[in-house]
């Protein structure tokens, strides 16, 4: 059955399995729980994190929303386990897919309040997508960022490409795509893609300073500023996002995507990958 209006709903009646979402007034949390896999994305993930966002945004209490990882990681992008067995060498299924996680970011982002990242582990590939999706970010400084992509048989095209330019600049950018490499909390915090980085034991406490101060400010207006400080991310990605889709889904039918996807998955990679 159809609301005939946009409810908020109790957070223990929209019945996820993938996602915990949780809301105590000003603060709704969404923890990705998927520990076993490092909290790597799958499509029922996609659709539970964009229904929470839809939540989140419908409820007048809710002022800002964390999303963070339950386990040792943050989130550690696509599930290349899943993607082997449905989407290598099937475009139409991975076009879908794909789609399921543009929407997940447009609703992440356009929820109207202010979205905080806590990133209790690391983020790799689609991870730090999520994280740069998000307005603000605190991470454990012994955790890392890393895109690996171009590794695996996918262009990280799904925040990547658009938004590290904007964050780090675009030779820091290109280092963080080509290369591959780990980049440390502090080094991420030195080069503005996150804003803290903080002793594990000190984490819950800069999110809740951060939540404080955030729910404190007019939520008009605050909606409002949020709308234009995302001009830049929003132009990249709308030029970009759709033809990414196209080109990626093809790209599944390719020797070079299935057989790093293959590889990486001999080696005992766990299914984890860029988005």
């Amino acid at each position: 059955m159809i609301d005939d209006a946009p409810r908020a709903r109790p957070a223990g009646e929209l019945g996820f399995e993938t996602i915990v979402y949780e809301k105590a007034p000003p603060r709704a949390t969404i923890t990705l729980d998927r520990p076993e896999v490092l909290n790597a994305f799958d499509f029922r993930m996609l659709r539970e994190l964009a229904r929470a966002c839809e939540d989140a945004s419908w409820d007048d209490e809710i002022r800002v929303v964390v999303v963070t990882g339950s386990g040792r990681a943050f989130c550690v992008g696509a599930d290349l386990k899943s993607w082997e067995a449905t989407l290598v060498g099937n475009p139409n299924e991975y076009w879908k897919w794909f789609g399921a996680f543009k929407d997940m970011h447009d609703r992440l982002r356009e929820l109207g309040k202010p979205t905080l990242a806590r990133i209790n582990g690391i983020a790799v590939g689609g991870g730090n997508e999520l994280q740069m999706a998000c307005d603000l970010a605190v991470m454990v400084d012994d955790a890392f960022i890393r895109h690996v992509g171009l590794e695996h048989g996918s262009v990280p095209a799904g925040g990547a490409t658009q938004w590290l330019p904007v964050m780090v600049g675009d030779r820091r950018a290109r280092e963080i795509i080509y290369l591959c490499e780990e980049i440390p909390a502090t080094k991420a915090e030195a080069w503005g893609l996150v804003n803290r980085a903080v002793a594990r034991d000190q984490l819950d406490a800069v999110v809740d300073e951060y939540v404080e101060k955030l729910a404190r400010k007019l939520p008009q207006t605050t909606r409002y500023a949020k709308q234009q400080l995302n001009f830049w991310r929003d132009l990249s990605w709308h030029e970009t996002v759709n033809h990414a889709r196209d080109w990626l889904a093809l790209s599944m039918l390719g020797d070079e995507a299935r057989g790093a996807i293959e590889r990486f998955l001999s080696r005992g990679g766990g299914g984890r990958s860029d988005a």
